[in-house]
């Protein structure tokens, strides 16, 4: 009876999902894996924060209506789109020019093939693999997206300033788990965030403490030095994990539990009971966190995403083949 089996187990899947393959490019880009080995490879090398910038650009873009290539799309004047919203005026421009490098080499090598979406995804992956964190599947056949609005922007992605209780609810409503939501939020053990995001837990958090007393008191007090003109100068920031922030590795939850948590909705995850349990629980076990982390990734990766007519694969990754009016 295995036959019912499988072909239940195949009902089960989403028909866009049970489109993509790992194998995808095989025979109509079959250089697609080297192309995009060499090409994240030597941008990496040449600016070391290329990874987390890139994996910050996919999540922006995975959170709001799937993982499209969406949020590459710039703004003319027939449509604002999704990287005019606040929260994205702070993505990397480091990250854009690996997909616009990735995009023009395969261009070159199989013109019209290669989806901005699918660029996007495997280059976090094979980003994250080489800054030390895991090494996952990324199924690839997703079509770029055909609209990019700002206006759908908001609400779908986590601000630093949200409660845990927030964080789940935007979490839930695209079907992640509150420990997928967790392993996610590992993200964060590297790259940096700008001083605003974070500004209230160290220079006005309460008339009776500047800083969030939550936090260690000396790294409070490293941040404001480090912050001390924030307002003059926006692009000052500090690094999410302090200890290894250019390696992809469990301190970011060690950090939590010493009170080295930068952002509010970091430090939420170690006070929340529902949250708590999972953050203990990487930071003692880093091979548990790479494994909950990986299919967290290949879930995300899968999200939302477009075939077939729903989408279309970009000449530019910035642009729709054809300009809306």
């Amino acid at each position: 009876m295995a036959f019912p089996l499988l072909f239940l187990l195949f009902l089960s899947i989403p028909l866009s999902e049970s489109k993509l393959s790992i194998d995808y490019y095989k025979k109509t880009c079959p250089d697609f894996d080297k192309i995009m080995s060499e090409v994240v490879r030597s941008k990496q090398i040449a600016n070391p924060t290329t990874a987390a910038g890139t994996l910050r650009l996919f999540f922006h873009d995975c959170m709001v209506e799937g993982c499209d290539a969406s949020v590459l799309i710039s703004t003319n004047s027939f449509n604002k789109a999704e990287r005019e919203a606040d929260i994205n005026f702070s993505l990397a421009g480091d990250a854009f020019d690996l997909i616009v490098r990735a995009k023009t080499a395969l261009e070159l090598t199989c013109p019209g093939i290669v989806s901005c979406s699918d660029i996007l995804a495997q280059a976090t992956r094979n980003l994250i693999n080489m800054v030390g964190g895991p090494y996952y599947n990324v199924r690839l056949g997703r079509k770029d997206s055909l609209v990019s609005l700002a206006s759908r922007v908001d609400g779908q992605i986590p601000r630093s300033d949200m409660s845990s209780s927030q964080m789940i609810s935007v979490f839930a409503a695209k079907g992640f788990t509150i420990q997928e939501m967790v392993a996610l939020n590992g993200a964060h053990t590297v790259g940096f965030s700008p001083c605003k995001e974070f500004s209230d837990r160290i220079f006005h958090y309460s008339k009776k403490s500047p800083s969030d007393p939550a936090m260690y008191p000396k790294f409070a007090e490293a941040l404001r030095k480090i912050c001390a003109n924030y307002t003059k100068d926006p692009t000052m920031s500090a690094f999410n994990d302090v200890m290894t922030p250019g390696k992809f590795d469990n301190m970011y939850f060690q950090n939590l539990q010493k009170g080295l948590g930068l952002l509010a909705s970091d430090q939420a995850l170690v006070t929340d009971p529902r949250t708590k349990p999972f953050v203990d629980l990487y930071a003692s076990n880093q091979a548990k966190f790479f494994q909950d982390f990986a299919h967290a990734m290949e879930k995300l990766s899968v999200y939302g995403i477009k075939t077939g007519h729903k989408g279309e694969v970009r000449r530019r990754c910035d642009a729709f083949n054809k300009l809306k009016a």
